[in-house]
């Protein structure tokens, strides 16, 4: 089993900046894809970005630019820096663990979820 815990998340103005956190504890954390996704008001949750075992990245492209996924394997932990928020980055965002198969933007793919941390970004 995998746990992951999310932690960081508030309020900030447009423009702002914050560093989401997500502690895994639990199996080999160092082989897993590890992903962030979004649930906006009223929306489906998506994809943000994720990071591989090796430390390759992919973002979306709504954040690319403003958004950065980075892991400290010594301390279990993946990141989000989110730059230059924007009140449309208001969401739940969620840390993902997948333990089997390569990076996706699909959220069937990943088996451990966290319970999510509340963004609000205002005008």
């Amino acid at each position: 089993q995998v746990q992951l815990v999310e932690s960081g998340g508030g309020l900030v103005q447009a423009g702002g900046s914050l560093r989401l956190s997500c502690a895994a504890s639990g199996r080999t954390f160092s082989n897993y894809v590890m992903g962030w996704f979004r649930q906006g008001p009223g929306k489906e949750r998506e994809f943000v970005a994720n990071i591989n075992w090796s430390g390759t990245t992919f973002s979306t492209d709504s954040v690319k630019g403003r958004f950065t996924i980075s892991r400290d394997y010594a301390n279990n932990t993946v990141y989000l820096h989110m730059n230059s928020l924007k009140p449309e980055d208001t969401a739940v965002y969620y840390c993902a663990a997948r333990d089997v198969g390569g990076p996706s933007v699909l959220e069937v793919h990943y088996r451990y979820w966290g319970q999510g941390t509340q963004v609000t970004v205002s005008p």
